[in-house]
């Protein structure tokens, strides 16, 4: 028992880390209702840009992290208008298809563009241990995880507290009236989309300066969102925070007290039990199920 803090601080870190990759995903299903596949190749093409920023543009992590943001949001809002928009309210099937699709094309385009080999994001400080009593933590990680809630925190802003988030919870409850009085649900769709896009790509970005950036992750990026938001709640934004929190602990104290070969698996449990037992997720509200 003496190791339970240190597994706990360990599952919040990466819980952070799950939850800032997943809340792009729950954004784009719960506004626009559509499975996005390809949410995971988004992350990926964040890590790549941000090491072809930092290490051939010579830029540092935080500039680097503003042309990562500016890239991927015009290629988000360029993604819907130009491919998701032509498929729009003819059923989840097109969607999914679509998504797919992207997801091959980025992941292969990548693939003959970066290869294989994992890239390494200059990392903004450095990865010196922090002693907090009996847990130990690096100086990269408390910083990830600030910049997590940082961005997670600037994400909820724009949702409740702008014009545009207004434009976007009317469009979510009613895209219809939304119309009437107004709203451009075209635009809104968009910068949902482009959104989600930047949110994916800097936690790729951000965690490419903790591990490394690869290629081939979008896939296990992908299955940890969708666990998450499963978790949580399709289309719940705290769902996504307290999902990814609850992934992180979880998969830290299994893999510290059982094993650590089968921590994957512990995420499709929860999920069964959760579909199982409270099929619109552990955290949504009544509102949200509607």
């Amino acid at each position: 028992m003496e190791l339970l803090p240190q597994y706990l601080a360990n599952g919040l870190v990466t819980g952070s880390f799950y939850a800032l990759s997943a809340l792009g995903l729950t954004l784009i299903l719960g506004l626009m209702r559509v499975v996005n596949f390809a949410h995971g190749e988004l992350y990926m093409l964040g890590g790549v840009m941000g090491w072809w920023a930092t290490t051939r543009l010579g830029l540092d992590f935080f500039s680097g992290l503003v042309l990562v943001a500016v890239a991927m949001g015009a290629f988000g809002w360029l993604v819907d208008r130009l491919l998701i928009e032509r498929i729009r309210n003819q059923g989840e099937e097109p969607g999914i298809l679509l998504t797919i699709g992207l997801s091959i094309f980025l992941a292969n385009t990548a693939l003959l563009v970066v290869g294989t080999a994992p890239l390494k994001v200059e990392a903004p400080i450095s990865a010196a241990p922090i002693f907090l009593g009996t847990v130990v933590l690096t100086k990269l990680r408390v910083f990830a995880v600030i910049v997590c809630a940082l961005l997670i925190a600037v994400a909820w802003l724009v949702i409740h507290k702008t014009r545009l988030g207004r434009a976007m919870r009317a469009t979510f409850q009613d895209p219809m009236a939304a119309q009437l009085v107004g709203v451009r649900t075209a635009n809104v769709y968009a910068a949902t989309f482009a959104m989600g896009t930047v949110i994916a790509s800097t936690a790729g970005m951000l965690l490419g300066s903790i591990y490394s950036a690869q290629v081939a992750i979008g896939g296990l990026v992908s299955m940890k969102a969708f666990v998450v938001v499963i978790l949580g709640g399709m289309g719940s934004f705290a769902g996504a925070i307290a999902g990814g929190l609850l992934l992180g602990v979880v998969e830290a104290l299994w893999g510290g007290y059982v094993a650590t070969g089968w921590v994957d698996i512990i995420g499709f449990a929860l999920v069964i039990l959760t579909l199982v037992f409270r099929p619109y997720g552990l955290f949504s509200k009544r509102a949200e199920r509607a």
